[in-house]
């Protein structure tokens, strides 16, 4: 998966996407694997600002229990939970 033509930041992006927290892989892995790279440039955007967050957070807006600070990042991680339950 890791090609010649993908930029230093996507690199980043996809490492720090790798959580080792089953809760939050089971929703970042799948798009890494098969959206990531293809996303336009806001939503790479959207993704690098949430896997920027730290896991507490990120189990709370997965889990409902919490609201991201801004709806583009709640819009995306419904979109990310539709990827995996459909």
């Amino acid at each position: 998966m890791m090609s010649d033509e993908m930029s230093l930041e996507e690199r980043k992006v996809i490492y720090r996407a790798r959580r080792g927290l089953k809760e939050i892989d089971v929703y970042f892995d799948p798009y890494v694997k098969n959206y990531y790279l293809n996303a336009d440039v806001v939503e790479k955007a959207l993704f690098a600002e949430l896997v920027d967050q730290e896991d507490p957070d990120l189990l709370d807006w997965f889990m409902e229990v919490g609201e991201p600070p801004r709806t583009e990042l709640k819009d995306f991680i419904l979109k990310l939970k539709h990827y995996v339950h459909g």
